[in-house]
Parts: C-alpha cells; structure tokens; sequence
C-alpha cells in the first residue's frame, strides 16, 4: 500500500485529451469566427462552450490531487461543454442544410485516423483551408472521440479510486498505522 496521501497528477499539457481539447477550441475559435456575423451570440456561446471542454480538464486534472469525486465531476463539465458544441456543429449543418458525414463515409473514416495522429497544428491548417462545412463536420468527429477519451479517463479515476480510496480514507488509514507504530 502507498503512503502517499497526495499524489502529484502530471502535467495537463502531456494528457493527450487535453491537447486534442485544445484543438477542438483552436479549430472552434476559426469556425465560429468565419461561420457568423459579428454579434451573434453563437460565436462566444461555441467558444466558451470549447473553452469550457478544454479549461475543465485543466482544472479537474489539479483536483484529481486531492479529490478523485471532484475530479471526475470536472471531466464530466468538462463532456457536458463539449456535447454542447456537438450539437451546436449538427445545428449548423442542419440549418444551412449540409450533411453530416454518415460513420461510414470515407470522409468520416479518413478524419478518424486523422484525428487519432495528434498534430495540432497540422490538422488546425487543414481546417483553416476547408469549407465550413467540412470543418464542422470534422469538428464533430474530434468531439467525438475527446468524448471517447474523457469517459475512459473517468472510468480509469473511479477504478484508482476503488484499488486506493480517497485522500480521506488515505490519511485515517496513515494515522491508525502511525498510532499503531508509537504505541
């Protein structure tokens, strides 16, 4: 058993949902940017809805520190922002009357893989220099597998959480050993 009551999370900047969070808002501060008129409420409310996504999983990576509940509610904000977004890409496609890409189109499996390599910026250039239409398309796909990645880290915190308790649990198991070891 480990006697340490609080362990150090690494870095947000190396968890590979938080760089493709990352490129999620980068790619929704283009669109939304491009896709309406000044003053439409719908760019902050997608980049904030982005912004949100990716901030949470910053946030909630510090608090796995000390709360395994308080982190694995954050990644779920962090989820629920990007559902938002999802369905403010399909209500975009849907509006102006373009399609979203079935599963199994070969744009949809060609951006999959494309997704899955993780250059930023390579695929943000790639998205500045397509059609609204694709780059929400291709939006919703990276969304969906962020949603992927995040259940799965949710999923890995509560399994830690049951083989190591929390830090509560942590520290009254510390101190009975202690009490134990000086009597």
């Amino acid at each position: 058993m480990n006697n340490e009551i609080i362990k150090k999370q690494g870095d947000y900047h190396n968890l590979v949902c938080y760089r493709k969070a990352e490129l999620i808002y980068d790619i929704t501060h283009h669109f939304a940017h491009s896709a309406f008129r000044n003053g439409d409420c719908t760019i902050d409310q997608m980049v904030q809805a982005a912004r949100s996504g990716k901030q949470n999983i910053v946030e909630g990576n510090a608090d796995i520190e000390i709360s395994f509940e308080m982190g694995i509610k954050l990644i779920g904000v962090a989820k629920s922002s990007l559902q938002e977004l999802l369905s403010d890409y399909e209500d975009f496609l849907r509006v102006n009357s373009f399609e979203q890409w079935a599963t199994t189109s070969k744009e949809y499996m060609a951006m999959r893989r494309f997704g899955r390599k993780g250059n930023n910026a390579y695929i943000l250039n790639v998205a500045k220099s397509r059609p609204l239409n694709t780059v929400a398309n291709m939006a919703i796909i990276l969304i969906k597998q962020e949603d992927y990645l995040l259940h799965q880290w949710q999923k890995s915190l509560s399994e830690r959480f049951m083989r190591e308790g929390g830090v509560k649990e942590k520290m009254h198991r510390l101190r009975k050993e202690q009490i134990e070891k000086d009597k």
